[in-house]
């Protein structure tokens, strides 16, 4: 059976010691009731919420899978005492505004308690995931009445939320969908239209779901010019915040999928269902995008989830399986071979693995704290900053974190053999689970061109060179001892700053160059990222006795040595150009010899 042990030690590391979280929460007015033993315990009962309820239905609720009968869907057994239990811990809230209901824990906090839901549950924490995601939409745009209707519902999980943008025939295009919304008299709107692949769209957990919409009015401008958001209710409200009658909108049916089986990804159809407008007509989009930006964040800690689960399995069957002798002789004479972490192989996919996760595991809670500077900070200059930063490091904090990952748990499963490809070890089902993450909420491919566009070429560049003069200035406070991350840390900015500057005069020339090169440039700055990352970590740890701490160094002397590498092919490829990709026919793809 899959095993779990939520990483307590090295989340506790991550804030106190490498982010010096307590001291950054003091500072803040608006945070200062929060200390470490504080978060420590949040993160205590979030671990055993994980292992003791979430990690045994992860396997039966991949079995039993979400279902559809008669235009209701239906989740596994456990799943509705499951949320129900997490809902009356104020989980949903755990990062909400305290005046509707939440908590307003930090983000730093909260993304490692989505972390162990993720390790442990993929598909139940995609239900909470998006009630999040739309009281954040709502909050940030919706009026004080809608506010008051809905958000203290959501946070307690009496109510859920969706987002339905995608359409069978618009996905990253949604200046062309074709959903409807009809003024009425009353000031309402009747939204018409079918929506895709929208999580969550229908299940027995909560009372009513409450879905954000994406439609166009009859007179709209043409494009994304022209969206706008309505809340659409399962059930009616009534003024006295009861629920109502059914509202016209259902699915029609939910999607077969490769992974995340127990959660129900629902075609949706609006049958002249009632709607309310969220903010003004034809301003929508903006206030999807604060959903999206949440979830993309969150798919990058879905990675970090998955990768956790996938290293300590990984290693534990490393540890157990016996097979052959050590080449350097034989290492367990008591037995009749030794375990196959003698191999220097097997070792190389572990260490790539947990490399992955102590660089991801920092830079999510690095995200986070830019995010709490936005949200808590009354100081302007530091709000803009770490929006600029946020802006920068959101499509890397989907995508880049997705990558790796996925390819980590390909190591871990090719540590089990053969047995990592059959289900009982759990890898199986983790890698099926995983895939989607690379795909939805914008595909990693849309998010390095978002990177190398927008949020590059678009500023001149500006919003990497600020963050490049963090990291060098960070890099050179580190002592002598730290060399070997000082000087590698400082090269790759090098080489980043250099290969930025070649993208800005290269995108001049050619209007193909940066969707061309822009997944290597993605990742390129993904590992500069890395390395920041294990700076930090080595410099947090690099004072302190016990193995814990000297283990931190050897990771990163690993990740120089034998990860970091990779920049330089990363940007040999950038280089490349576009025209080796463009210059063949579209016939060429179609042809069969």
């Amino acid at each position: 059976m899959p095993i779990y042990n939520a990483p307590l030690a090295d989340m506790k590391f991550i804030l106190n010691d490498v982010f010096n979280a307590e001291q950054f929460w003091q500072a803040n007015e608006n945070l200062a009731h929060l200390d470490a033993a504080t978060a420590e315990a949040i993160l205590e009962e979030m671990a055993k919420f994980s292992q003791n309820v979430m990690l045994p239905l992860n396997r039966t609720g991949d079995e039993e899978g979400a279902k559809i009968e008669n235009g209701n869907v239906t989740t596994p057994a456990g799943f509705k005492e499951a949320f129900k239990q997490y809902a009356e811990g104020g989980w949903i809230g755990l990062g909400a505004d305290m005046e509707w209901g939440g908590q307003e824990m930090p983000k730093m906090l909260t993304v490692l308690s989505d972390e162990m839901l993720f390790a442990t549950n993929p598909s139940f924490m995609l239900y909470p995931l998006l009630s999040v995601g739309a009281g954040m939409a709502l909050n940030s745009y919706a009026s004080q009445a809608q506010k008051e209707t809905y958000l203290p519902k959501i946070y307690s999980g009496e109510w859920s939320g969706t987002m339905c943008l995608t359409e069978p025939h618009a996905g990253t295009d949604l200046g062309i969908i074709k959903t409807k919304a009809e003024r009425n008299e009353d000031g309402t709107y009747s939204i018409s239209g079918t929506k895709i692949f929208i999580t969550g769209g229908d299940h027995d957990l909560a009372e009513n779901i409450i879905h954000l919409v994406l439609a166009k009015t009859p007179d709209a401008p043409a494009g994304s010019r022209g969206i706008s958001l309505f809340i659409v209710p399962k059930f009616l409200v009534n003024e006295d915040g009861s629920i109502g009658e059914r509202n016209p909108v259902g699915p029609g049916s939910i999607e077969h999928k490769m992974g995340i089986k127990a959660s129900a990804t629902c075609v949706m159809n609006f049958d002249g269902a009632k709607g309310y407008l969220v903010g003004k007509e034809n301003e929508g989009l903006a206030a999807m995008f604060v959903m999206m930006n949440y979830e993309r964040l969150s798919m990058g800690i879905q990675g970090l989830g998955a990768s956790e689960f996938a290293y300590q399995n990984a290693a534990q069957y490393a540890t157990d399986r016996l097979q052959g002798r050590s080449a350097a002789g034989v290492q367990s004479p008591n037995k009749p071979a030794d375990s196959i972490l003698v191999h220097g192989d097997v070792r190389r996919m572990l260490l790539n693995v947990r490399a992955n996760n102590e660089a991801s595991r920092a830079f999510a809670v690095y995200v986070g704290q830019q995010l709490d500077i936005t949200k808590f900070s009354t100081d302007p200059e530091a709000v803009k900053k770490a929006n600029d930063r946020v802006a920068l490091l959101t499509p890397i904090a989907k995508a880049y974190l997705t990558d790796t990952a996925f390819q980590a748990t390909l190591d871990a499963q090719m540590v089990f053999g053969g047995h990592g490809y059959i289900r009982e070890w759990g890898l199986e089902q983790c890698i099926r689970d995983l895939r989607i993450s690379q795909i939805y909420e914008g595909t990693n491919g849309v998010q390095s061109q978002d990177l190398i566009g927008r949020k590059t070429i678009k500023c001149g560049g500006e919003y990497i060179s600020e963050y490049i003069s963090e990291i060098r200035d960070f890099a050179n406070s580190l002592d002598a001892d730290l060399n070997f991350i000082k000087d590698a840390t400082l090269d790759a900015a090098t080489e980043v700053e250099s290969v930025t500057q070649y993208i800005l005069e290269a995108a001049r020339e050619s209007h193909d160059f940066p969707n061309a090169t822009a997944v290597d440039y993605l990742h390129a700055v993904g590992l500069l990222s890395f390395s920041y990352m294990f700076a930090r970590i080595a410099n947090a740890a690099k004072n302190k006795e016990g193995d814990f701490y000297q283990n931190k160094l050897a990771l990163a002397r690993y990740f120089v040595q034998r990860i970091l590498p990779e920049l330089a092919l990363r940007i040999t490829k950038v280089k490349s150009g576009s025209d080796v990709i463009m210059n063949f026919s579209e016939d060429y793809f179609t042809t069969q010899a």
